[in-house]
């Protein structure tokens, strides 16, 4: 029996799972966009631009999407410490299929929802 912890499965190493799982959480898409948008800014503007998103959750998501390389975080040594955020290339080459999905979304919402109600009412 193979351990859970074996690295290079199929499923470890598949792109599309390991990318997406990395910026497909509740909050990254929509901080790419904001800083799409608004460019580089501040680590306390995003929290306001966010009002529902913890800190801790803020700075943990910021912190992937830099590790996989969608954004920059620069720190500037003043008084107090300032830290703004930016995308890279590769996370302004992520906006147009964010886009698309959007896209996607708003023309089949109605229907996804109908569809999620008609399956509530046969299974409950």
């Amino acid at each position: 029996m193979a351990k859970k912890s074996e690295k290079n499965s199929l499923v470890e190493i598949c792109p599309i799972r390991n990318v997406v799982a990395r910026f497909g959480n509740k909050w990254a898409l929509l901080i790419i966009m904001l800083l799409h948008e608004n460019g580089s800014t501040r680590f306390n503007r995003l929290g306001k631009m966010i009002p529902d998103i913890s800190t801790k959750v803020l700075s943990g998501t910021l912190h992937t999407l830099e590790a996989d390389g969608l954004l920059t975080r620069t720190v500037f040594p003043e008084v107090p410490i300032r830290v703004e955020y930016e995308l890279t290339d590769t996370g302004h080459s992520l906006v147009p299929i964010i886009n698309t999905l959007t896209q996607w979304a708003l023309e089949h919402m109605q229907d996804i929802l109908a569809h999620r109600k008609a399956f509530e009412r046969t299974e409950g």
